[in-house]
């Protein structure tokens, strides 16, 4: 049987990455739960052999449940009967079969029946799902609203939802509204207190809500009378069991057709206050949000590896003029810019989601204990670099599945413009990765602090710091001249009207050198890296090249 997982060795170079170390032993709290759950890790070792065998199983399950199920879902969608959402046969297959097998609550404490697991095997699963059917991963990856509810509700919330995630309840994150898309400062739905029910009534409309029929619902609301900015938006749990939801129709989208996109009805649907009123933009989406676009991250990389394998694949069967086709150099171009995009962003990816792991359990230790003072830097700066990294994948990440898309329906062919062939699915699926979770504009304005204020030339002049060995000399110097030149358009731009119009230029320029570091680290570690490394480092160099040209 084919395996999502086993077939792919970078995921397995991932998961025994040299910082892993640190990273199970601050999940797992020095493995003080080892003894009283019959899954809880003595050690690193163990805890990253539990990553695997649950990496294995998602392998399995992709390959031989949810990939052969992907055209159905495609070509079927879901549809709404009297204001509920009924799944696709194979969409239904699919949940049913990551809930049986225990997938649902991945890093939630073990407490709420959870696996414990730290971003790095959740990203990698949510990576194994989307290579298989990036439609039905947005439904399985709205699992990560457990960790908003767990991060900043009450325990009464938590006790009474968190198990429910593992037993198979899906999420939504409801927040975009027909006049309030990015600008979240415009949410309009209100939340008014009902002292006679003790609870909040939500009233009002949700649009381009993903998994808008969901069990569990983290709303945004205005909480707070005559207010029309972000400082009165709060941040609410809602049950559908409670009622008082409405799906008004699924919306007819371009790909992802098997994931239900919703415009929604509140009316006096009751709901639970999240944390601290008045919070809920400015503190709880932020950091919801900055999660979803780590699973955008991941969900894109899985889309690529589906694209590159499928072009390869047909490269490798399609006879042309007495030869395969992948004989021919230009379609041996293709496939090996293919390539060299996803261990670009794969590397990206898991550096990122380790950064995160180590400040977000900072953060979980904090609540039982006082960080030491190295703790706290530790944590701090982990912090710092997760939140501009962050912007930089979902960026790069999302924009290359598209072109990857692109690039295997070209060596495809007429055969790949034709229905009959994944890639065209995939090239449809792709387009909205540069959109929802913040656009790729967006991104880029998400970035532009780290650009103006310098904290991505500290963290690159960490990575160069690095040891590595003198046969990789060339290729970190060829990054040191990149690093120059991308100096070189800053301090041209700076200070000027023109920094902002630029901006694109310099967060590319920024995430070739972050990537180029991070390639010969792993090229360092393993010379299968080597060679997309080094075509990645001459790309960068002509990026940077022509964006000093431009800016000049």
């Amino acid at each position: 049987m084919n395996n999502f997982y086993n077939d792919n060795e970078s995921l397995k170079f991932y998961l025994q990455h040299p910082d892993m170390q640190k990273v199970t032993a601050l999940k797992e709290q020095a493995f003080a739960e080892y003894g009283q759950y019959p899954d809880a890790p003595a050690n690193a070792e163990q805890a990253c052999e539990n990553y695997a065998k649950v990496a294995e199983l998602v392998g399995d399950i992709a390959a031989n449940v949810i990939a052969p199920n992907a055209e159905s879902n495609d070509q079927l969608g879901p549809r709404v009967e009297n204001g509920r959402v009924i799944y696709a046969p194979g969409t239904q297959q699919n949940h049913e079969a990551l809930r049986d097998a225990g997938l649902y609550g991945m890093t939630l404490p073990r407490k709420y029946n959870g696996l414990n697991f730290p971003y790095v095997a959740y990203v990698m699963a949510d990576e194994i799902i989307s290579r298989a059917d990036a439609g039905f991963a947005t439904i399985w990856g709205l699992q990560d609203c457990a960790e908003t509810i767990n991060e900043f509700a009450s325990k009464e919330i938590c006790d009474k939802y968190l198990p429910r995630i593992y037993e198979g309840a899906t999420c939504s994150m409801d927040l975009t509204e027909p006049d309030a898309g990015s600008d979240l400062q415009s949410v309009r739905l209100k939340a008014t207190w009902d002292e006679s029910s003790n609870c909040w009534r939500l009233n009002g409309v949700k649009r381009f809500i993903t998994n808008g029929d969901a069990d569990l619902h983290l709303v945004l609301a205005r909480s707070e009378e005559g207010t029309t900015d972000g400082r009165g938006l709060s941040y609410f749990v809602y049950d559908k069991a409670d009622g008082g939801l409405t799906v008004r129709r699924i919306e007819h989208k371009m790909g992802i057709i098997g994931s239900p996109t919703c415009e929604l009805v509140f009316t006096n649907a009751p709901a639970m206050l999240i944390g601290d009123r008045r919070m809920g933009l400015i503190k709880y989406v932020m950091s919801l949000m900055n999660g979803a676009r780590l699973c955008v991250g991941s969900q894109s990389l899985g889309l690529s590896e589906a694209a590159y394998r499928a072009a390869k694949a047909y490269a490798a069967s399609r006879e042309q003029y007495g030869k395969t086709i992948d004989n021919f150099p230009q379609v041996q171009d293709l496939l090996a810019d293919m390539k060299m995009r996803i261990d670009a962003n794969r590397t990206l990816l898991y550096e990122t989601a380790r950064l995160v792991d180590i400040y977000k359990n900072y953060e979980s230790i904090a609540k039982v204990r006082p960080l030491t003072p190295e703790e706290r830097t530790d944590y701090k700066t982990a912090q710092r670099y997760a939140d501009i990294l962050t912007p930089i994948l979902k960026l790069s990440s999302s924009e290359w599945a598209n072109r990857n898309a692109y690039d295997s329906i070209q060596v495809h062919g007429g055969s790949g413009f034709m229905k009959e062939y994944e890639c065209e699915r995939l090239y449809r699926d792709a387009r909205v990765l540069s959109i929802y979770e913040g656009t790729s504009q967006l991104q880029v304005v998400a970035a532009i602090k780290g650009i103006g204020n310098g904290a991505y030339l500290k963290r690159i002049a960490d990575y160069d710091a690095m040891p590595i060995s003198a046969e990789l000399e060339p290729l970190r110097e060829q990054l040191r001249a990149m690093t120059e030149d991308y100096k070189t358009v800053f301090e041209a731009v700076n200070g000027t009207e023109a920094f902002e119009y630029n901006a694109r230029r310099l967060a590319d320029g920024i995430a070739f050198i972050v990537m180029g570091y991070l390639l010969l680290q792993d090229a360092n570690r393993c010379e299968c890296f080597l060679p997309s490394c080094k075509r990645y480092i001459a790309q960068g160099r002509a990026h940077m090249a022509a964006a000093l040209t431009y800016v000049k």
